[in-house]
């Protein structure tokens, strides 16, 4: 079976959110499960295109609109990934070093979406699956069924991944013009209240969709941003499949960017050796309890709700826990949090900006994670820190709910709170405290954790069997 993923990020070329790991390591497992599993992406002026070789295989030309693009299919020519990538270049528009944030998004995107199935007609490459990840590429299932230039495609399936629902990728109706010519009187697909909605197209026209998770999928049909009916008149074809991780790159027994390895029997010694050189570097005591917030600072995260918390946990709890922050994004929380570390020298610490090697070595040095998101699709971070040991403090919410289980629970390995708000948070993490703090409990729930299976095996299967049913 061939299965071509389509999508905006790709870890390592390009990541900006979890979106990229998925997409980095998704099509390698299911290579190793028998399917012919490649990745297409737009070509970015970054490290990953600047350091590897890609040969030039295929050029092509259309109009968008009135204006005439010129594109080139470049693949990495060693597979380094453990899967064919291939980055669609189109001078001016994707050839940029930056993933978003540039003012032309929708005709960057609808380019990027034109020139794939350009290329894949004139190469007469017909896969069996589409999957399409996130509304950046949303418009795909509608092109290949009512474009005019691509109905060779017609009967390809198309898979659409939801990693995120709030983000839709809405335009107005004057970009229209700008699309592949298709048949008008299928204009209402691409309509959601008024304006051209990637997103809805997709869940409109797609064979399935998947969520990132089964209890994301739930939600969904309760918070989607506008979409709720939508997403429950489609529900007969929706799957919730939980997102992996990469156990090639995320093994803190064989991880090249920790200070020290550790496995599930030498975990004790070995994430204190690391928390002793994180706490070194950054001038925190290694003796008390160490929490870490890793991701972006964003409302969706809960990152608004870190400063108070901050406050909060040091008033009550003085001298009984560390903190590290490990982010970027909103510049207002990035600011306040800035203006705490004054407040708090050597118990709070913070590198502001993505730092990939950082993030594993803190990973590995903490002692609990706190993620208070108030929007979850699946959520990495606990399955990562969980790998490497580290327990988590989550609101229980879409995928943190489905792979959290507290420890009041039976065989429970981490904490729990209901409600995005800074009371829940601060009384949970003081739960977690009190919890560690009696005598062999802290190394026996990292044990539970660690011996967890998150792996993208069980995962890329489940993707394998939608696609055979379809």
């Amino acid at each position: 079976m061939h299965v071509i993923h389509l999508s905006v990020e790709c870890f390592p070329l390009a990541k900006v959110g979890g979106l990229a790991d998925v997409v980095g390591a998704l099509p390698r497992y299911q290579r190793k499960l028998g399917i012919d599993a490649w990745v297409l992406c737009p070509y970015y002026d970054r490290p990953f295109t600047r350091d590897n070789d890609f040969s030039s295989i295929a050029k092509g030309s259309f109009f968008q609109g009135s204006e005439e693009l010129h594109y080139e299919v470049l693949k990495e020519t060693e597979d380094s990934l453990g899967f064919p990538l291939y980055l669609i270049r189109i001078p001016g528009k994707l050839d940029r070093q930056e993933v978003y944030c540039y003012p032309d998004e929708a005709e960057q995107w609808i380019a990027f979406q034109h020139a794939c199935l350009d290329w894949l007609k004139n190469s007469e490459i017909k896969p069996d699956v589409i999957n399409c990840h996130d509304h950046h590429v949303g418009l795909i299932p509608f092109l290949t069924k009512h474009a005019v230039d691509f109905k060779e495609f017609e009967k390809v399936k198309t898979v659409f991944t939801v990693h995120n629902g709030q983000y839709q990728g809405w335009m107005n109706w004057n970009k229209g013009i700008l699309l592949p010519a298709f048949d008008t009187w299928k204009w209402g697909l691409l309509d959601w209240d008024g304006l051209i909605n990637p997103l809805a197209a997709a869940i409109k026209c797609c064979d399935a969709f998947t969520t990132v998770s089964e209890g994301y999928l739930q939600e969904l049909y309760g918070q989607a941003n506008g979409l709720e009916s939508l997403f429950f008149s489609e529900a007969a074809k929706g799957y919730g499949i939980v997102n992996g991780i990469d156990d090639a790159y995320w093994n803190p027994a064989e991880d090249k960017l920790i200070p020290v390895n550790y496995d599930i029997e030498s975990s004790k010694k070995g994430k204190a050796k690391n928390k002793k050189a994180l706490c070194e570097k950054y001038g925190l005591d290694e003796t008390l309890p160490l929490l870490t917030y890793i991701g972006r600072f964003a409302t969706e995260k809960g990152a608004d709700l870190l400063p108070e918390i901050v406050v909060n946990i040091f008033s009550n709890n003085e001298n009984k826990i560390s903190i590290f922050i490990l982010g970027s994004g909103d510049a207002q929380i990035q600011a306040n949090l800035q203006a705490l570390l004054a407040a708090y020298p050597g118990r709070l610490a913070a590198f502001f900006g993505y730092n990939e090697a950082l993030a594993h070595e803190v990973y590995a040095a903490a002692d609990m994670i706190l993620m208070p998101s108030r929007v979850e699709p699946c959520g990495l971070n606990q399955l990562y820190a969980m790998k490497y040991g580290t327990i988590p403090i989550v609101r229980g919410i879409g995928g943190l709910n489905d792979t959290v289980r507290d420890v009041s629970e039976k065989n429970g390995y981490g904490f729990l709170f209901p409600d995005a708000n800074p009371e829940g948070a601060v009384s949970t993490i003081e739960r977690a405290l009190d919890y560690i703090g009696q005598r062999g409990k802290m190394q026996r729930i990292r044990r539970k954790e660690m011996e967890l299976d998150f792996s993208w095996d069980k995962s890329a299967q489940q993707y394998i069997n939608l696609y055979n049913r379809l």
